[in-house]
């Protein structure tokens, strides 16, 4: 260290010294906090430390610990997130909250705006050149600085040299103070079982060569663990964690393709363990810019495949998401959602994926007919796209009021559907004869699921039905040629009613097991086909029926189906399967013939009837084909 930057260190009291009643003081924000001086700072007792303004874009540390009387009339934090410590503070009055996109925030200081009079910044040790690193925070410190009349660094040895525009001079400082405290670190979430659940069902909707953004929280500590064999991942997020640190280390972070800061992971923010800071240090893998870089919607619509997953609170019937507050939680507000929910929504490809547990804590439904009386509304449901709990994906886009309900309801925990379906009938969301099963929840099979791939390259995916997929079954049945109806329900029917296919698509999954396949056809899942069968009353066989749209057909999916409703089937306790065919039908007399199963066959009035019991699969060569030959 130089003399002239020895010159500048000074202790905290000195710096104390120099302030005057009803300045501005911007803080480092996060694990940036430079805590020494705000220790200082809040344990002053001279009467020039008076009604200051302390601004500081979210509090995780020592800023607002103090006592909300009691600290009234010495200080007033300004900031502009009210998740972590902050919330109560605000609804007390002692902290003024500023609604802003965040990536509007360094505008508003650099306008005058947000006045800042000192700045107090936490940086690195300075180089052989003079330079420091601001390290985990870059945010809107440089604006600060430019705008304050006082400038003064915490030098604290364990911050880490982090890469990007985080380097400042000796000489944009005033003065500097040495650390005694150390950065704030959080250690990493434990494993919670449920959130588990719920990261296996974002991860189904993460592809190779997506673009992440990703937050501190139990969530993405899980999900993280998920996507260690995903190729080719790129990294746009706000905040870098330890999670991704194992992302990159693993080799599933490669920012390969990504079309803004190719080839680099970039935040603005770095919060997590001691073992985070040191691997960032020096790093250049890991570019820090200003929140005015990375949370700008534009840029972030530049990574194609750009994959927004923002925790949630709380989801109404209609869409309106709650987002966290409260101490503990640094999952982001509305204006950060916003940002990267527009990037996602704008990105090509991109998609945005609210998660949260079907109930909370204290067991109570997440999942609700309104969420107008919480804070921290996201309200732009007219673009919202996927909503994932333990319990699966639904899919918002494109649909209206009455099929989100029934698809949100699909994955709100099973005690609670009952409920939300009178609730959504009573508030005129769902039609007034809405068929619920209430046991068929609990009982809905998750282990059938199954991906085949399709001859242009796509998949498609195999799962058992869900009441709300009326409407796509509804479309399916129009799709279909007169021909195909003929062959699937032997009559010709024209229209399949609200009343008909509601009674269609619940189904108790004891008697009934029905699997339909999934595609996705321009970012909208597509049901295109159905394998169901239906147990006979008086003998333990199923009586089966198969369709695919006629796009579809020549793929092999209603082999794959049958195959997998025989396995069901089998796990269910059924001896085999009937079947009713029209003889001219050759397609799925093909289908049947090809499951390798004995069949006898009896010609009736132009139908094959067809009787396929299951053998002893002890034998392996059970599974020859022993039925009759159809010419």
């Amino acid at each position: 260290m130089n003399k002239e930057i020895h010159s500048k260190i000074v202790t905290p009291s000195e710096v104390l010294a120099l302030l005057r009643p009803g300045m501005s003081i911007f803080l480092g924000t996060g694990a940036a906090e430079p805590r020494t001086l705000s220790k200082a700072l809040l344990a002053a007792s001279g009467n020039n430390i008076n009604d200051l303004e302390l601004i500081q874009l979210a509090s995780i540390g020592e800023a607002i610990a103090f006592q909300p009387q009691a600290g009234r009339s010495k200080f007033r934090l300004k900031t502009f997130y009210s998740g972590w410590l902050a919330e109560a503070a605000i609804t007390s009055g002692t902290v003024d909250l500023i609604p802003s996109r965040i990536s509007r925030i360094p505008a508003l200081i650099a306008s005058g705006a947000i006045r800042v009079d000192v700045a107090f910044i936490q940086i690195s040790p300075f180089d052989d050149a003079d330079f420091a690193s601001l390290g985990v925070a870059v945010d809107a410190a440089r604006y600060a600085m430019e705008k304050a009349s006082l400038v003064v660094g915490e030098i604290n040895p364990a911050v880490p040299r982090t890469m990007g525009n985080t380097f400042v001079h000796a000489d944009e400082f005033n003065y500097l103070v040495r650390a005694s405290e150390t950065p704030i670190y959080l250690p990493r979430p434990a494993v919670d079982p449920v959130m588990e659940r719920v990261a296996d069902q974002v991860a189904t909707v993460i592809p190779d060569g997506a673009c992440l953004s990703f937050y501190p929280g139990t969530l993405f500590e899980s999900l993280g663990r998920k996507l260690t064999k995903k190729r080719d991942l790129g990294i746009h997020t706000f905040f870098f964690t330890d999670a991704l640190m194992d992302l990159v280390n693993c080799g599933a972070v490669t920012n390969r393709y990504k079309g803004y800061f190719r080839n680099k992971s970039l935040t603005s923010y770095a919060l997590g363990t001691p073992e985070l800071m040191k691997w960032l240090h020096d790093n250049p893998r890991v570019e820090f810019q200003g929140i005015d870089i990375v949370s700008d919607h534009f840029r972030i619509s530049l990574n194609d495949g750009m994959l927004a997953i923002l925790p949630a609170r709380k989801i109404d019937l209609t869409g309106i998401v709650a987002l966290h507050t409260g101490q503990g939680n640094v999952g982001g507000g509305p204006g950060q959602a916003e940002e990267f929910f527009a990037g996602s929504l704008h990105s090509r490809g991109g998609r945005a994926v609210f998660a949260l547990p079907s109930r909370n804590l204290c067991g109570e439904s997440n999942i609700l007919v309104s969420a107008v009386r919480y804070p921290n509304l996201f309200s732009n449901r007219e673009v919202l796209d996927l909503v994932a709990t333990e319990y699966g994906i639904a899919s918002l886009s494109g649909r209206t009021l009455r099929e989100r309900a029934q698809a949100l309801i699909d994955i709100a925990h099973p005690s609670d559907r009952a409920e939300l379906i009178r609730q959504a009938k009573a508030h005129h969301i769902l039609f007034p004869d809405q068929i619920y099963l209430s046991e068929s929840g609990a009982m809905y099979p998750f282990d059938i699921v199954s991906d085949y791939p399709l001859k242009d390259g796509r998949k498609i995916h195999f799962r058992a039905i869900k009441p709300s997929d009326e409407e796509e079954m509804r479309r399916l049945f129009y799709q279909f040629s007169d021909r195909t109806i003929y062959y699937r329900y032997f009559s010709e029917i024209k229209v399949m009613p609200h009343e008909k296919m509601q009674e269609y698509v619940n189904i108790d999954y004891r008697r009934i097991m029905s699997i339909v396949g999934v595609v996705e056809e321009g970012g909208m899942p597509r049901i295109v086909a159905e394998g169901r069968y239906v147990r006979q009353e008086e003998c333990p066989y199923g009586d089966t029926a198969f369709v695919v749209e006629e796009s579809y057909q020549g793929n092999g999916i209603a082999t794959a189906l049958l195959q997998m409703i025989m396995t069901v089937a089998r796990k269910k306790g059924l001896r085999g399967f009937t079947a009713d065919v029209l003889a001219d039908n050759k397609a799925i007399i093909k289908v049947f013939e090809k499951g390798g199963l004995p069949m006898q066959a009896v010609m009736e009035h132009g139908i094959y009837h067809l009787t396929i019991p299951f053998p002893d699969l002890t034998d392996p060569d059970d599974y020859r084909h022993t039925g009759q030959e159809f010419n």
